[in-house]
């Protein structure tokens, strides 16, 4: 729904769990969209009219307005919101005074986007809970993925992952209790994924084929390791 902003207009929402997204460039929107595709009720703010427009009739609630000035935020009803994500990337003094606003206003979860470790490092100083580096994030993924050892992978900031990817010949025509893999190699394997199958939480009597999919958890240089016998699919 697209509103066009008055000072004497205040929305509200049904859920706790509605959250506000500031700045809708492609961060914002891709984060805002997710959002309501999990059934979340979403306002997005920003001061570009052309966005707002765009995005206005994907979103709860759509605003042109100043993040950046507390009292607009209060007037908009922002402080009834327990979740909100800064999304601005292309000007740092917006993004840090749209958190400091947000601070003021008693938000209980801030997320901010940041373009580099000295804007993540000043946006946690001032109150966000959550610094994301998004561009720096897809660039460490990608180095893991494009050798094609890994079919997807997630890394936690303690250095844990998530890895999916072809079954080593090693574990091949044996259950992972025969294989003793997290014994040999400190992973876990989750669940399996076979061709025309439904993807199956691994037990220590799971099968593994060739071909068969793997889901393995574990320390991420332990994955990464185990993922170099992996069967590569030649593309």
């Amino acid at each position: 729904m697209l509103d066009k902003f008055l000072f004497t207009e205040r929305f509200s929402f049904s859920s706790t769990d509605s959250v506000l997204v500031i700045g809708l460039g492609r961060f914002g929107t891709a984060v805002a969209q997710s959002l309501v595709s999990l059934g979340h009720e979403v306002m997005g703010i920003d001061t570009n009219e052309e966005r707002v427009q765009t995005w206005g009739h994907h979103l709860t609630h759509a605003v042109q307005a100043d993040a950046s000035n507390v009292q607009t935020l209060r007037q908009l009803g922002a402080a009834d919101f327990k979740h909100a994500v800064v999304g601005i990337g292309d000007n740092l003094s917006a993004s840090l005074l749209a958190v400091m606003a947000l601070v003021e206003l008693g938000i209980q979860d801030i997320w901010v986007k940041a373009t580099n470790t000295e804007h993540g490092q000043i946006a946690e100083r001032i109150g966000a809970h959550h610094v994301v580096y998004p561009e720096a994030a897809m660039g460490e993924r990608v180095a893991h993925l494009v050798t094609g050892k890994m079919i997807d992978f997630i890394e936690f900031d303690d250095g844990f992952a998530i890895a999916k990817l072809q079954s080593p010949k090693e574990c091949h025509n044996l259950t992972l209790d025969e294989s003793h893999v997290r014994e040999i190699h400190g992973v876990t394997v989750v669940g399996v994924k076979r061709v025309n199958e439904d993807f199956k939480y691994a037990k220590p009597d799971t099968l593994v084929l060739p071909g068969d999919l793997l889901i393995v958890s574990g320390p991420t240089r332990n994955i990464e390791r185990f993922a170099s016998k992996s069967v590569i699919k030649k593309r």
